[in-house]
């Protein structure tokens, strides 16, 4: 009973969309293979011909939200973002060096070899569900954070952003029935809070919805708990965003920017959210959080 509350407990911190992509089910497999045909304009058909890796939560605390396969020689990794963040391509950079690591040991190949190793052509999506003024798709890129301008594009990564607001790529949408449903979800929960409903209230009124619709071929019926608990995690990350965003603490406009992160880590954790939820929004180290936490519990 333990271990099996634990691997629920592990599973809840995933994003939805990682629960939908970036999972090694038949119907994930499918779902997988449909979001990149869609993308790509392609019409593979075989779902195990999609090589699966997942990076987990050892380094960066964000790892668990990503999405990556290997197909036709290219790696392509895939994140769901709620929120516009300008360090995607150093993130990809980060990424993408862990995988080629992986890809490399898999392989048995030898970067001290004469011989040049070949390796995947990278290709980062970032999915934004964020505000709807956004273009349909943008890229940003590595060379934007340089210190020293550099213009020769000698050291470049990018991000391509896709916009998946429900009014937004309606082509994409139209030939990728899972990513439909996963926005349709979504831009629910939104409207419903748009409609002074409450947060619990809102996803709870998005699942039924979603399930009266056979969104996902029965998937919010089955799995009905753990979306809840996804995406209660998720929206009150969103909503200390928002704090955040509202005090100025994101753009770093006021002074004492660590003790405004410390106070809002606090404010954070007492929200509910995990340890590295609140490292990962603040920028302070995940060691700092558990001590902030373990402070709050001896004053509680």
């Amino acid at each position: 009973m333990e271990e099996n509350q634990s691997l629920f407990q592990r599973e809840y911190k995933d994003r939805l969309f990682k629960a939908i992509f970036g999972r090694n089910t038949e119907q994930s497999k499918r779902w997988r293979l449909e979001l990149y045909n869609a993308l790509n304009d392609t019409a593979y058909t075989d779902p195990d011909a999609l090589e699966l890796n997942t990076i987990e939560n050892v380094i960066y605390i964000t790892m668990h939200n990503d999405i990556s396969f290997l197909v036709d020689s290219q790696m392509n990794l895939y994140e769901q973002q709620s929120t516009y963040n300008p360090n995607m391509p150093l993130r990809g950079l980060m990424y993408f060096s862990q995988l080629y690591q992986i890809h490399l040991s898999k392989e048995g190949k030898n970067l001290l070899s004469s011989h040049l190793v070949k390796i995947p052509t990278p290709k980062f999506v970032v999915f934004y569900i964020g505000s709807e003024k956004e273009p349909d798709s943008w890229k940003i890129k590595l060379s934007d954070a340089f210190i020293c301008k550099e213009n020769s594009c000698d050291f470049e990564w990018t991000a391509t952003i896709i916009n998946i607001n429900k009014k937004k790529n309606a082509t994409l949408q139209k030939n990728c029935n899972p990513l439909y449903d996963y926005i349709s979800y979504v831009s629910r929960i939104l409207q419903n809070l748009k409609r002074g409903m409450n947060k619990r209230s809102a996803i709870e009124e998005a699942i039924n919805f979603a399930i009266e619709n056979k969104y996902l071929e029965g998937f919010f019926k089955t799995q009905k708990a753990e979306v809840l608990a996804m995406s209660l995690t998720e929206f009150d990350e969103e909503e200390a965003h928002r704090i955040w965003r509202e005090d100025g603490f994101e753009d770093g406009r006021e002074e004492g920017k660590h003790e405004k992160a410390v106070e809002a880590a606090i404010n954070a954790l007492k929200m509910n959210l995990t340890p590295e939820q609140v490292s990962k929004i603040t920028n302070l180290s995940l060691e700092e959080i558990l001590t902030l936490q373990e402070k709050i519990k001896v004053h509680a």
